[in-house]
């Protein structure tokens, strides 16, 4: 199936289903019908949009990362580093590196693909801009309409990553 044709059927799947889910999810929560139907369109149109937008950087994600690993051992001295330089972080930084430094002749071979975090970024963003843009629409039942869209997202994001990468070798064999 090419790119385009997954693209569009994602997001017919995604438009449809996050409808019926809010336009239930919301019948819940009031009697307003146009406020139901409004709510419903605007998530429907939000997870289909979303979708393509996702899914085309997952695909880059996966072409740019497919053969790069991040060793774990640099994964929490990464995270430390985007804070400030207080004296709390520097200790935290220190006891992390000394741990680390400690486990590093025992696990130094741990690693996992790169591509792997590829879908954390886009289910970040997918689900803040599902909550701001509910928030915006005053969505009755928001947490009941955002929910499952982060958890699919979070779902369809690695499912795809995975269909891709053993596509991408079996493509290479």
């Amino acid at each position: 199936m090419s790119s385009r044709m997954r693209l569009a059927m994602s997001a017919v799947v995604a438009f449809v289903f996050y409808f019926s889910w809010t336009y239930w999810a919301n019948s819940l929560a009031t009697d307003d019908l146009g406020l139901i139907l409004r709510s419903a369109l605007v998530q429907g149109t939000l997870s289909g949009s979303i979708t393509i937008v996702f899914t085309l950087t997952l695909e880059k994600v996966v072409q740019r990362f497919n053969s790069h690993y991040v060793s774990l051992l640099f994964v929490v001295p990464i995270l430390c580093s985007v804070y400030a330089n207080t004296k709390q972080n520097i200790a935290i930084f220190k006891t992390f590196n000394h741990a680390l430094d400690n486990a590093a002749s025992r696990i130094a071979s741990t690693k996992i693909s790169g591509v792997l975090l590829a879908p954390l970024i886009p289910i970040g963003m997918q689900g803040s801009i599902a909550l701001v843009v509910n928030l915006i629409n005053h969505t009755p039942n928001i947490l009941l309409t955002v929910t499952p869209s982060i958890l699919f997202s979070a779902i369809y994001g690695y499912v795809y990553t995975f269909t891709l990468l053993k596509n991408n070798a079996k493509a290479i064999a």
